[in-house]
């Protein structure tokens, strides 16, 4: 299965995956929205056993199949570095 990438413009670290090149109309009017403006990064060939940087590939592949459309938002930070025990006495 082929994917094409795109990158928003205006939300930082969040792209989308499209079945169809220039297939915008796969994307839901409140989300398209949100992501702003969409550059083409990247063709990617979604083969069994490929593997993505920040995706799970089979995932990727269920939404293209089922929507068309997949949604790569910005990795989330799983520590507050401010709530952590730092050794001092204050």
């Amino acid at each position: 299965m082929q994917a094409f990438v795109y990158k928003s413009l205006r939300k930082a670290d969040t792209y989308v995956y499209l079945a169809g090149r220039d297939d915008f109309g796969r994307i839901p009017d409140p989300v398209r929205g949100e992501l702003g403006e969409l550059r083409f990064v990247l063709e990617v060939a979604l083969v069994p056993g490929r593997r993505l940087a920040r995706e799970d590939a089979d995932v990727v592949r269920a939404n293209l199949a089922g929507r068309g459309f997949h949604l790569q938002m910005p990795p989330r930070a799983g520590v507050d570095p401010l709530t952590g025990d730092w050794g001092t006495d204050a």
